[in-house]
């Protein structure tokens, strides 16, 4: 499958316009697939969300606050909506990548050993699509987060449907990709961690392939997502949000 860019760009905001959503009863969220001009008050929500989590644990410098704003590179996110209307945690796609040089992943391991081998595995999948999962955050409460970080594990598998797009590439933390691949990612194993963004992190890369991710995946959480797929609705009010980011309003 090759993906031109602006086929993929037009298909996801196809399949994004209504804002597709499925509430998640572990959570007792609705997981919401966005595009930001379209849920621009979610989009902020999840912004300032994303700047508390990385702000709090020293780590901000990891963010790119300027594209982050204004979500000028930002295809999808998904945002975890609680009862009251909160954004609890979420996650945002950049891409689909026409060239390696795109991906964040390449700062990440700039300089360090590893990084020929990234940007050589992010390249061999560009015909494919590929897409990069960046911003990831979840509340600070200890009893939601992990369940949250399983709720949110799933929403690349979500992504690759309504993208149109075979790979997921993400970076993460080692102490936290458990939980992350339990989605059926894969961990580059050949790659080696890289001290990013700071010396206290081991950050490695993971992939998640839309053909095999099946295979890989923990049954409870493949159960899950194919649960997902079934209740997936477009979120109320969308026409109205697309009207107003269309113009279609006046």
């Amino acid at each position: 499958m090759t993906v031109a860019p602006c086929e993929t760009a037009d298909h996801a905001m196809a399949s994004l316009r209504h804002s597709p959503s499925c509430w998640d009863p572990e959570t007792e969220c609705d997981v919401v697939f966005a595009h930001p001009a379209i849920e621009r008050e979610l989009w902020r929500d999840f912004v300032r969300g994303a700047e508390r989590s990385y702000t709090k644990r020293g780590v901000e410098k990891a963010l790119d606050m300027p594209a982050l704003h204004s979500g000028a590179d930002t295809i999808l996110f998904a945002a975890c909506v609680d009862r009251a209307g909160r954004v609890v945690g979420g996650l945002r796609a950049k891409g689909p990548y026409q060239s390696a040089d795109e991906a964040h992943a390449l700062l990440e391991w700039e300089g360090q050993p590893g990084f020929d081998a990234v940007r050589k595995m992010i390249s061999d999948r560009l015909p494919f699509g590929v897409v990069e999962m960046k911003t990831a955050w979840v509340t600070d409460d200890p009893e939601r987060s992990r369940q949250l970080t399983s709720a949110i594990s799933r929403t690349p598998l979500h992504a690759m449907g309504m993208l149109d797009i075979q790979f997921i590439v993400a970076t993460a933390a080692s102490y936290v990709l458990k939980r992350w691949l339990s989605s059926g990612g894969i961990l580059a194993t050949k790659i080696p961690p890289t001290p990013y963004p700071d010396e206290r992190y081991e950050t490695r890369l993971a992939w998640w392939d839309r053909l095999t991710f099946a295979k890989h995946a923990d049954p409870k959480q493949l159960s899950l997502y194919f649960a997902e797929q079934q209740r997936m609705t477009p979120r109320p009010g969308g026409a109205a949000r697309v009207a107003a980011a269309t113009g279609t309003d006046r």
